[in-house]
């Protein structure tokens, strides 16, 4: 017998919760590599579904994990102690979308690219850009506060957060900030949520900052000698006065990995590979691009491929998309590892993955977005799962987390702490602001129930 089922049962819909094997399955995992069996799966359709089973659970003391569209890549949904795994993929309603306020309002379930291209069909833009935007949710990007290539020019998710409802662990319901572009009334709550990793309150809707559309984009694809040569010219571009909406570096091993994958022939010149995108009215993007090109011809670079359009850029985008595809297809086990430092060690960056690949054996490829410094540093393991192999690269990335905090970086820009880098997390914060987050978590959720075990913990 199952009580939990049958007290949920009694305060929601019978119909919006379940115990079938193959729904609790899909609730025990995200795409990285642990697990945990929920005692009950709730699909919630709305707020009110969301408050009575936070109210039940605060109640009963029952851990409650959240989970959007279940395509994070840190166990940060994962049920790691059973009890009620809260889904709320079924709340994707796009409600509202105004270009006269500037914004969007959105249930979390709402596929982010989904936005994208309904803001799109009115002439709007919503710029946070995660690779996985076809497939990731909206609430998930504000728990994680996602980022991708277009926040060098645009900002991550927390610059599009106007406001949001929020249910507490104890079952309140919270409406945080508004849809005004400038609010200074009191704190800053909503941001707060942002990158809070399901640990503070459950978010049931949030109001979306949208832009105007770009008028045009176009695309720079340079090759380069070496990763030193192509991260001078990140800097070198920065310096000339030119902000772009993305700046993309790729290493070799990476450019190796796709040379198999894709053949040799589809493949630049060079040991790196810079993407340069430009967006804005056509007459300056134009002017940009030829400017810009002349001045990585004077930087050495190898070749240059030009996209003046929007099926040219696709086709660059698309050889970024297929540098994950490519290493994939080694066989390898790829650790996917969004680390941040400044920009200036870049190059310092790539020297030390080199020394840690040959001292441990694991191949290391780096690539991602250079323009803020969020390098995807992607360890290749034959086979996470054996205990000695995982033995090896967790110690490889204790390496590399305090490598790069040493050099005033970050564990991670966009896909969170989770439980994949919980063995980092104080040595990320320090003791005192560790000590701070548990201050906030034990304020807004005194019996812990929400996402527990996770880096708080």
């Amino acid at each position: 017998m199952n009580t939990l089922y049958d007290d949920l049962c009694k305060i929601i819909s019978p119909e919006i919760v379940t115990t079938a094997s193959d729904v609790m399955a899909e609730h025990s995992i995200d795409r990285w590599y642990a697990s945990g069996m929920p005692d009950v799966v709730v699909l919630a359709q709305s707020t009110a579904d969301v408050a009575a089973v936070m109210k039940y659970a605060h109640e009963h003391e029952v851990p409650v994990y959240t989970r959007g569209a279940g395509v994070g890549y840190v166990g940060g949904c994962v049920p790691v102690n059973g009890g009620i795994a809260l889904s709320v993929a079924q709340m994707n309603e796009i409600t509202e979308l105004n270009p006269a306020d500037g914004c969007a309002v959105v249930q979390p379930g709402v596929i982010t690219g989904d936005l994208q291209d309904a803001a799109r069909a009115v002439g709007w833009y919503y710029p946070p850009d995660p690779a996985s935007l076809k497939e990731c949710s909206l609430g998930g990007n504000i728990a994680t506060n996602a980022g991708g290539p277009r926040c060098l020019k645009y900002g991550v998710t927390k610059q599009y957060v106007l406001g949001m409802t929020v249910v507490t662990a104890t079952g309140k319901v919270l409406e945080l900030g508004g849809r005004c572009h400038k609010n200074k009334t009191g704190f800053d709550l909503s941001t707060l949520m942002c990158g809070s990793e399901g640990m503070l309150g459950v978010i049931t809707e949030a109001i979306l900052r949208i832009i105007p559309h770009p008028e045009t984009r176009a695309m720079l694809g340079a090759s380069f000698t070496d990763f030193t040569q192509a991260a001078g010219a990140v800097q070198a571009i920065l310096d000339s006065g030119v902000l772009p909406s993305a700046l993309e570096i790729t290493d070799s091993f990476t450019l190796a990995a796709a040379r198999d994958y894709l053949g040799e022939e589809n493949l630049p010149p060079g040991d790196a590979y810079l993407m340069v995108e430009i967006d804005g009215r056509v007459g300056s993007v134009a002017a940009e691009i030829s400017s810009l090109q002349k001045f990585l011809t004077d930087l050495g670079a190898l070749r240059i491929d030009v996209a003046a359009d929007e099926a040219e850029c696709e086709r660059i985008w698309q050889l970024r998309r297929d540098f994950s595809y490519s290493l994939r297809h080694t066989g390898l086990t790829k650790l996917n590892e969004d680390i941040v430092v400044p920009r200036s060690k870049l190059t310092d960056l790539v020297d030390f993955a080199t020394e840690l690949q040959a001292e441990t054996g694991i191949p290391i490829a780096c690539f991602g977005h250079a323009g803020d410094g969020n390098i995807h540093t992607n360890l290749m393991v034959e086979n996470y799962a054996d205990p000695e192999i995982k033995a090896v690269a967790d110690d490889a990335l204790d390496k590399l987390f305090t490598w790069v905090l040493s050099n005033g970086g970050a564990i991670t820009g966009e896909h969170g702490v989770g439980l994949a880098k919980k063995r980092w997390i104080k040595q990320a914060l320090g003791e005192e602001v560790f000590d701070a987050h548990q201050a906030v978590k034990a304020a807004l959720d005194p019996k812990g129930i929400l996402n527990p075990g996770k880096f708080l913990d």
